[in-house]
């Protein structure tokens, strides 16, 4: 992610670019829009302090729908918090002396990942648009499936708050029947949708308590249809931005979060995953235009996944192909790794080094409606199903590594629904 990684470009360059010139003008005009609505979905955000909207009905909720993500620091002041609580992840990463390291590591970082938020706004926009996309989806589920209504959403976050354990707090307090951790990672890794299950059992674990609801978890959907559809309209749209006589020419990068190939090579599905939505919206897409899969926010000098997506960015544009239309195909909503790491650092800054003609990025699904849709059928199937998890999650990677991971698919997989 981008918050482990360091920008080592300088911004200032872009800032100096001639106000004459088409490309840096228009991408600053982009940059400035996506920076403005970051700021209002921020100053939203910070009104809400309850890990569940006040809006939500007041009845006794039967199921409970909690959605897990990553979670981004709301105010500058979070983000050590933020960052503390991420090296401490050992689901994450293992470092040696991770007490003692993980602080240091967090403190040293802060004030570099600090101006990384106060230039989209002063903190990440996840939990607005996670309030706004729970709010759309439990709507619909009242109306989709009254048999296992009132639904209430509950925002489940791993390194910020809400956490995921004041979550659960609040749903056992609130006497939900059916619980369902939905992973809000449309594809699973043991590092994201993994981290966040293994909490919710380490939360009982640790209480020495049996849950009083009944859980089951949707731990992956790369090839929802209408997750699908989402991607290749917003696809669709930013492709008529690009002039008439290059849009054939634009070069589609679906770029998304790198794994260190440790990871990879213990098993973990996240590549298979991803590269299965791209093979998807590419067919909803009738293929119609060249593109590739990369891999984005390395860190350290071990081997990542890739390629890399400035890496590409460089390669494409030396190839003469220097238009090109980034997706953050394994992102749902925006946040620091495409309003920073996409809109500035490869957009406008790599862009203008590369000579790059135009580079544009598609929306993230944030506020479109038809994601509500999606995140709603998602969970009435799943519900429909009376199953407990996927026919994946039960299986460990080959080779891991985390004998929490056995056990927390190993509670998924008893749970009687």
């Amino acid at each position: 992610m981008a918050v482990l990684g360091s920008a080592s470009r300088l911004l200032l360059q872009f800032v100096k670019c001639s106000s004459g010139r088409t490309l840096c003008a228009s991408k600053q005009s982009r940059w400035q829009s996506r920076a403005a609505a970051a700021a209002a979905a921020v100053t939203a955000t910070k009104q809400t302090t309850a890990a569940t909207p006040q809006s939500q009905e007041q009845k006794k909720p039967k199921t409970g729908i909690v959605m897990l993500n990553m979670g981004g620091p709301e105010k500058l002041e979070d983000v050590y918090d933020f960052l503390f609580r991420l090296f401490m992840d050992r689901d994450l990463m293992t470092l040696p002396v991770q007490n003692k390291l993980a602080p240091f590591i967090a403190k040293r970082r802060t004030p570099k990942i600090q101006e990384q938020y106060s230039r989209i706004g002063g903190g990440s926009p996840i939990k607005m648009w996670t309030t706004l996309q729970g709010e759309g989806m439990v709507k619909l589920l009242d109306e989709m499936s009254p048999e296992t209504a009132p639904h209430k959403f509950y925002i489940g976050f791993r390194y910020v708050h809400p956490l995921t354990e004041e979550a659960i707090e609040e749903m056992e307090r609130d006497g939900v029947e059916r619980a369902v951790a939905f992973t809000q990672y449309p594809q699973y890794s043991c590092s994201t949708t993994g981290s966040s299950l293994n909490a919710i059992y380490q939360y009982y674990n640790n209480k020495g308590e049996e849950p009083k609801m009944r859980w089951s978890a949707i731990d992956r959907w790369p090839t929802h249809p209408l997750l699908i559809e989402c991607f290749a309209d917003h696809i669709q749209k930013e492709l008529k931005k690009f002039p008439v006589e290059k849009r054939d020419d634009v070069v589609i990068l679906f770029s998304a979060h790198s794994l260190p190939m440790s990871v990879v090579n213990r098993g973990d599905p996240y590549p298979q995953e991803v590269g299965a939505t791209v093979q998807h919206v590419m067919e909803k897409l009738n293929h119609c235009n060249p593109y590739r899969l990369v891999w984005q926010s390395r860190v350290g000098p071990m081997a990542w996944l890739g390629p890399q997506t400035d890496d590409t960015i460089k390669g494409l544009c030396e190839r003469g192909k220097k238009n090109i239309l980034l997706v953050p195909i394994a992102f749902t909503s925006d946040h620091i790794e495409t309003l920073h790491e996409l809109d500035i650092e490869y957009s406008q800054v790599l862009g203008k080094e590369c000579g790059a003609e135009n580079i544009r990025r598609a929306e993230s699904l944030n506020g479109n409606p038809l994601f509500f849709k999606a995140l709603a059928d998602l969970v009435q199937r799943h519900l429909k199903s009376k199953e407990a998890c996927s026919r994946q999650l039960p299986l460990r990677c080959p080779l891991c590594v985390n004998p929490v991971c056995g056990q927390t698919k190993a509670f998924f997989a008893r749970q009687k629904l």
